[in-house]
């Protein structure tokens, strides 16, 4: 092949790598100025509705007197519950299957399984759960219902990202363990975790993030789109100072009250179902950002 060929190939490719960079560029200002608007949008009609008493008041059918009080606090329980349980499950199950599970098709055909479950629709979670928890344990229309619910939501994500935040360990760190006497278990704990803990963070907020935005699930198990109350607090006064009554109550979160005011004809409930979404956008924001952070501090310290 000549040198004049040679060339012209080189500027074919170079021209179509332009062409790429373009088309990719092009689409990504598409996403984000179309993410962008929606966000102005929904700010210019809830932003002049929240105040001190929207975040203090329960709903009502007085659009301007009503509030997400039960939503939120029902929100923040929910959320609770689901990462007690799913944190300590996700990253166990994910240690387990790392590092000590056989490399054998069983090992494989959990892998596969693990894959696809991150992958269902959350109806399906929502079904699941109902027959499980709600008509074989009885455990009700409650707050336990409902964190249990997505906690098998986010356990797939959590088990996925904390594989993949393991296996990017570089084996020569096991190896220097080991190497020092180190048991299976140390090396695990004093020097796989915390190299892989910032992005173990990472992978628990980003699936807390899409739980706490979900509603097919939790109407499928019967949240409730109208509570003018909250549950029992979780602390008391007299010993044991801990009260688990909350966890049987009946809930609503903010998705659902934000599709009780979205289905009502008012214009003004519309305007509160715009500020509710609002908050929930600047919470699901505010959880990645502190898990880009996190990720960003402990990346700092540590020292390969």
């Amino acid at each position: 092949m000549s040198a004049k060929s040679i060339q012209k190939n080189i500027a074919i490719r170079q021209l179509w790598e332009r062409l790429f960079i373009i088309i990719g560029l092009l689409s990504l200002l598409v996403g984000i100025v179309s993410l962008i608007a929606l966000i102005a949008d929904l700010a210019m009609d809830g932003f002049p509705r929240l105040s001190w008493q929207f975040f203090t008041s329960f709903p009502g059918r007085k659009p301007e007197q009503a509030g997400i009080l039960s939503a939120w606090v029902g929100t923040i329980l929910v959320m609770l519950v689901s990462a007690i349980v799913s944190i300590p499950i996700g990253i166990a199950s994910a240690i387990y299957l790392e590092e000590y599970a056989p490399k054998n098709w069983v090992a494989d055909l959990i892998e596969i399984n693990v894959t696809n479950l991150a992958g269902i629709p959350s109806i399906i979670y929502g079904l699941l759960a109902l027959g499980l928890f709600v008509q074989q344990l009885d455990l009700g229309e409650s707050i336990l219902t409902a964190g249990l619910t997505l906690s098998l939501l986010v356990l797939p994500i959590i088990i996925v990202t904390t594989r993949e935040a393991i296996r990017a360990i570089p084996n020569s760190i096991r190896e220097a363990a080991y190497a020092l006497g180190a048991s299976k278990w140390q090396t695990v704990w004093d020097h796989v975790l915390p190299y892989s803990f910032g992005s173990i963070l990472t992978g628990v907020i980003i699936g807390l993030a899409r739980a706490v935005g979900e509603t097919a699930p939790l109407i499928t198990i019967g949240a409730l789109t109208f509570i003018a109350f909250l549950p029992d607090s979780p602390l008391k006064s007299e010993f044991p100072y801990l009260s688990f009554n909350w966890l049987k109550a009946p809930f609503t979160v903010m998705p659902i009250q934000m599709f009780n005011w979205v289905s009502r004809p008012e214009p003004e409930f519309q305007l509160n179902a715009a500020a509710a979404g609002l908050v929930l956008i600047v919470i699901t924001l505010g959880m990645n950002g502190i898990a880009i952070y996190l990720r960003y501090k402990f990346r700092q310290n540590i020292k390969w």
